[in-house]
């Protein structure tokens, strides 16, 4: 399966639902059992998140911005990989509007 910047941020949005789902655990008595499973979904998803970002860094799928994003800042807010990819899409939509 080839990479591409559609399965990066598909990734990333998944990671962001995995860590959504691991606060609300968190957040409710008596989940511990479903606390442990997001947070390794969490953890394990952030190492995947940050090789994702290396590798799209170097293929130039990426820019820069976008790989710090993910990987140095998604290991305590994965919402800020994924609020960056939709902010992104956004500047390229108006500077190529879609026909």
């Amino acid at each position: 399966m080839t990479l591409t910047r559609r399965r990066i941020k598909a990734a990333s949005f998944t990671h962001s639902a995995a860590y959504l789902c691991l606060l609300v655990a968190w957040a409710v008595p008596g989940a511990a059992s479903a606390e442990m499973v997001f947070g390794w979904a969490h953890g394990l998803g952030w190492f995947v998140m940050c090789a994702l970002a290396v590798v799209g860094l170097r293929k130039r799928l990426i820019d820069l911005r976008l790989a710090v994003a993910i990987a140095v800042l998604g290991a305590v807010g994965p919402f800020l990989g994924t609020a960056e990819f939709v902010r992104q899409d956004r500047a390229l939509a108006r500077v190529r509007p879609v026909l």
